[in-house]
Order: C-alpha cells, then structure tokens, then sequence
C-alpha cells in the first residue's frame, strides 16, 4: 500500500503472459512495450471502481477516463496523468463528447470515431505518445524511443498522428501494400512529419506484424540501436499503455445510458465488439471485472472467423486462406491480445501459456483445456460473411438513415444473430469502430451497387449527402495532399529497412 493522489490504494504492476522477469511499474510496461521473452504485459490484479458509476454518471469522457486510468497507471501522478489526458482528448475530437453515444434501432452505438483518423484508434493513440513522453521521462531515459508498429489498417495512421514530430522520438509503420481501403493508405503515405517512416510489405498483416514481433526480439538489433542511442517501443494494441485507454469506452457507456435514464443502476448491459486483434473486446472485459455491470461481450468476426471457432470448439487455428474484405481492420489471423486472456483463464500460468503460444508459434493452432473454456462464459463469439455485413449497412441506413462502416456493421449483425439464438433483450453498447467515410466504397456499394461507377472522393461527396453527416477534415485534408512515403519491401526485408532508416549500418 502507498499514497498517491491523497489515498491510499493498491499499485498495480505488470508482468509479462510467459512469465520471465521482474514485474513493472506501468510507466515502465509502457515504455518497453513488449516483454523480452516475447509475452504481454498484464497487470497483477485489476482494480475495482473506486466510486459508484452512478456518481461518474454527470461526469465528462475526460473525468471519466481519469476515474479508469489512475488505478492501472498507478505511478503516474495526479497531475502527470491529468495532463496527457488533456492533451489527448481536446479540439483534434470533432465532437465535444469525445465519443457520441447514438441510439438506432434499440441499440446504441458507441461512436469512437471522432478524431484525427476517424478511427477508435484514435482514443488510445491520441494519449499513447503523453504517456510515453512521461515514463520516459519519469524513467530517465536518455534514448530517443523508435515507435515500431505494424498496422491493419487504422492504427498506424493513428499512431503516426499522434507521434508526428513528438520530441525524441521516430516512429515507423509497415502496413500490408494491397491489404488496406484506398482512404486508409492515402491517410498513411501523405503523413507528415520528419520522424515518420510508412512502408507497404508484400504480404498480408500477420506478415507484418510477426516481423515487427521479430525485430522487437532481436537482440544484435537492439544492440545496435542501444550504441546509436535509440530503443523501441510499440504502438500496437500489445502496449498496455493502449489497452489502458480502452478500458474507458466502456465504463463511459455505461454512466452515459445511466445518465440518460437508458437504465437503471445495476442494470445489466451487453457489449459487441468487432475483433480483430482482441484488445477492444479485451478492454470491455477488463472493465467488467472492475465491476461494470456487463452481461455478455460478443465478440464479432469477419470471414476470418479464426475467434469464433475458436470460442465454439476451445481449438485456435491459423491455418486457413486468409481472405481480404470490406473489413480489413479485422483481417487478422494471430489474434495478440488473446494472449491476455489465454494466461488468465490458464490461472495466471505463465509456463502452459508460454506452451500454448510456443504450440502457436510452431504448429499454427493449439487447444485449451475444457477447464479453460469453461472461463470463457463472458463471452460469445459469431461471424458476419461479406453478404451478412453489405445487407446489414443497407438495412439500418433505409430503416433509421443511420450509416454504418464496414466493421461496425460485422459487431451490428453478429448482435443480430446473438439476439435471435438467445432471446436476450438487454441493452446493447456496439462499438462503432471507424467512420463510414473511411471505407466508402464498400459502404456505399451496400446501399446500392450503382455507386460502383464513382471515384473515391465523389463517394465521398454522396455518402455526406445521403447520410446527412459532414465530411470529416480528415477525409478534406487528404484529397489534394501529396503523397511523402512510397517505401515497399518484401517481409525479408523489414530489418535491412528499418536500419536504414535509423542510419544504423552494417
């Protein structure tokens, strides 16, 4: 027990999913990013909410988000935390609320998608590059920290964002070449700022990211790096310094149903996540073991249905066709943040996760135990197929006039097909993931294929106009903007690149 913001209250310290090392303070979990023998970092407990939600019910995103985040971030003070609070969530929202929660159909849409990049990401990597800048700072770190991320999508143009031009440090972004929409590539490779670097990879974002996962853990690399006086850190949501932030959606949803009289105290409610990585879905039920009041998380794939198979049979398998869709967020085979889950529902047995990730590693699958799944009751998890996604946009936009991005609209129908098999009917938070400006082309050849004949910014321009929404600055500031980084290489190469890019040479 210690003082800290005039209490007294338990620190929280992290320690990595398989088990080697000593446990860290969160600044210093953030600043690494990844263990060195390869597992996540998770907190030793989680915290219960200190007040009642009915008092964060009147309360603003930014009060909330500090009610949540100073009890995992436990040797960040006061003001520290208040600060990269306040820096993160303010005039780059185009929303006051930070993030709307908008009713359609009974259901209420918890709109994430507010920010820079007009992507969730935005909510956790607007406060990501704060909290780094203080660890660093309250860990006396003297090297200037390389963000190393590999996207799917949206969160390299977010973390880019946030990193652009942020004093010590660089950050670079691999994303797969024909493995994003056309807006998310466009927001990638016009990025400014001198210490930004954005390559496309040949191959797709597994790729990708167990390149980055094996540069993380390259130690002649690191070596190097520490002689040139630079360190890396991740911006991916394996950083619980992302997964942190997350963690307020939900906690947040809940006070404003509250407040808005949509329930009672107490009440339950359900949440539907699209997943692809699991650190969303992940961060819903970390809140509901601090004592949100949450019913079921259902978890909603694409056609890469590698979570709902496994939630239906204990086995996770990645050997299967990876198939692009309109969802390419969600396009992930190797879902990290599972890991979390996988080390709390082994008990916090670090050695049989470390197995069952090795298993990973090695064999592409590897199967829980039926102890093991039998931990997993919180959750539900079904698939929405590239049909299923289309007909569902179309049907919420000519029943409400309500648009839908393509992920959102996976977590929409899959909480269709849940409410059907179960009969349950208590409320519903999905969580809208990105704007449908981001990936128009998918959202507009749903509500009619007569759209197919329109170049990308004139969808843009029918989109606002049926939808009745402004175009997001986001989508303004990239049509004329040229085009900074035009990088690609094959996955072999990510090494030879990003040395290059550091000036280390061989």
């Amino acid at each position: 027990m210690y003082e800290r913001h005039g209490f007294s209250k338990m620190e929280v310290l992290y320690s990595s999913t398989r088990g080697a090392g000593k446990k860290l303070t969160a600044s210093q979990a953030i600043l690494q990013g990844l263990s060195e023998d390869g597992g996540l970092f998770v907190p030793d407990h989680i915290p219960a909410l200190e007040c009642g939600i009915e008092e964060l019910a009147g309360q603003t995103y930014q009060e909330i988000a500090y009610q949540v985040m100073k009890l995992f971030l436990t040797d960040y003070t006061e003001q520290e935390l208040k600060n990269c609070i306040d820096r993160a969530y303010d005039s780059k929202f185009d929303t006051e609320v930070i993030a709307p929660l908008v009713e359609a159909e009974g259901t209420y849409y918890l709109e994430l998608f507010h920010g820079a990049t007009i992507a969730f990401k935005d909510m956790a990597l607007s406060i990501l590059p704060h909290l780094m800048i203080t660890a660093a700072r309250k860990n006396h770190v003297q090297n200037e920290i390389v963000i190393l991320t590999a996207t799917s999508g949206d969160t390299g143009k977010a973390a880019l964002a946030g990193f652009a031009d942020v004093k010590g440090t660089k950050i670079i972004v691999f994303y797969p070449k024909n493995g994003v929409s056309p807006i998310q590539e466009k927001q990638m490779v016009t990025q400014k700022g001198k210490n930004t670097f954005v390559v496309g990879i040949h191959g797709n974002f597994d790729d990708a990211q167990t390149g980055v996962k094996q540069l993380f853990n390259d130690k002649e690399l690191a070596q190097e790096m520490a002689d040139a006086g630079l360190q890396f850190s991740s911006a991916n949501s394996i950083n619980i310094g992302r997964l942190v932030p997350q963690i307020v959606y939900y906690v947040y949803a809940y006070a404003k149903l509250l407040e808005g009289g949509r329930i009672a105290a107490g009440e339950r409610i359900n949440v539907a996540v699209p997943t692809g990585n699991f650190g969303n879905i992940l961060a819903a039920f970390y809140a509901k073991n601090m004592g949100v009041p949450i019913g079921k998380l259902i978890c909603a794939s694409n056609e890469n249905k590698v979570l709902y198979d496994f939630f239906s049979t204990g086995r996770y398998d990645r050997n299967r066709e990876f198939i692009l869709t309109s969802s390419p967020s969600m396009d992930i085979l190797i879902s990290s943040n599972l890991e979390r889950l996988i080390y709390r529902i082994a008990g916090k047995d670090a050695r049989k996760n470390a197995e069952l990730m090795a298993a990973l590693s090695r064999e592409g699958s590897y199967q829980i135990t039926d102890q093991m799944q039998a931990e997993l009751d919180d959750f539900y998890g079904n698939y929405a197929d590239e049909e299923e996604t289309a007909a569902r946009i179309r049907e919420l936009y000519e029943k409400t006039g309500y648009v839908l991005d393509t992920h959102t609209a996976v977590a929409s129908a899959v909480y269709q097909k849940y409410a059907a098999e179960t009969g349950d009917t208590a409320k519903t938070v999905i969580a809208s993931t990105a704007s449908p400006f981001k990936f128009t082309r998918s959202v507009m050849n749903a509500i009619d294929p007569k759209y197919d004949q329109m170049s990308d910014f004139e969808l843009v321009d029918e989109l606002s106009r049926i939808g009745n929404v402004e175009i997001p600055n986001a989508i303004q500031e990239i049509r004329t903007a040229p085009v900074i980084h035009d990088s690609v290489c094959d996955k072999a190469e990510m090494k030879a690149v990003v040395k290059r890019f550091l000036g280390i040479h061989a």
